[in-house]
């Protein structure tokens, strides 16, 4: 994977991550540029933006890698080649290599994170395709995280998923065989048990005129319903393809707020009573 766009946190220590990956056609320094642009809605008067409302977050924006698309018959920016983001189901054998070298590649960018601040503070997201790789690695790398957030996207290989869950698979035996579906050239141990308990936030305009709001409710449909991952959607009248302003920013700000806040009481619980003898 190429270099990542990090910004590393300036007024306060460094206590949570946020790895984010950008869409397909963009670059981490474009959408990092952008994404820092948004504001939330409170609070007034004060600085709004992300990097001001969290000033212990240290912020990972990988870059996708250049590769031909098969339909335009050209090369950009993505993280697997697809024939259409309005049907992700349609030419999937395009997707398939791609996504694998991204899952890998993002398994790296985390695993660095991880040796920087637990896996429990660290949040992992995108926009658009960059959603749908983060969602991949996920599955595919089987370990909880703080947090989801997806903006405007869609869930890979949606069809084969739902086939799965209408064979009448357990839950635990549906989602082994997600991690398996995903991890093809990623092996992993298994999912682990916890892997349910990451919360996921969903965010997706209904004037978006690249990613139908519809894929955005089957995914959270097979999240909910087949997978029973707390995952909700945010509907917003307006948007596009991006993030709503300032609505959407503030539900953001408030899903990585609420998760930040419960991991801190969980260290703080999980300390109280530790007596430290001296030597």
């Amino acid at each position: 994977m190429q270099m990542a766009v990090v910004i590393q946190p300036e007024t306060a220590k460094h206590s949570h991550t946020v790895i984010f990956l950008h869409g397909r056609d963009s670059n981490a320094q474009e959408f990092a540029d952008e994404f820092f642009e948004c504001e939330a809605s409170q609070p007034l008067g004060q600085p709004r933006t992300l990097p001001d409302l969290f000033p212990g977050t240290r912020w990972v924006f990988p870059t996708a890698p250049i590769l031909h698309s098969k339909r335009f018959d050209t090369t950009m920016s993505q993280w697997f080649d697809m024939w259409s983001v309005e049907n992700p189901d349609e030419r999937v054998e395009l997707q398939t290599e791609g996504l694998k070298q991204s899952i890998a590649g993002l398994a790296e960018v985390i695993r660095a994170e991880e040796s920087l601040v637990p896996r429990e503070n660290i949040f992992l997201g995108g926009i658009s395709q960059g959603f749908a790789t983060a969602l991949s690695t996920f599955f595919a790398d089987g370990q909880s995280f703080a947090g989801l957030i997806g903006i405007s996207s869609w869930m890979p290989f949606a069809s084969i998923v739902e086939d799965l869950d209408s064979s009448g698979a357990g839950n635990a035996r549906l989602i082994s065989a997600v991690h398996k579906m995903y991890s093809a050239q990623y092996p992993k141990k298994g999912p682990s048990l916890s892997l349910q308990s990451t919360p996921i936030f969903l965010g997706h305009s209904i004037d978006d005129g690249v990613v139908p709001i519809e894929n955005g409710k089957r995914m959270r449909d097979i999240l909910v319903h087949s997978l029973r991952f707390d995952a909700q959607l945010y509907e917003y009248q307006d948007g596009g393809h991006w993030i709503n302003e300032p609505q959407g920013v503030a539900d953001m700000v408030d899903f990585l707020n609420t998760n930040m806040r419960k991991h801190d009481n969980n260290n703080a619980r999980n300390n109280v009573g530790i007596l430290v003898h001296p030597m």
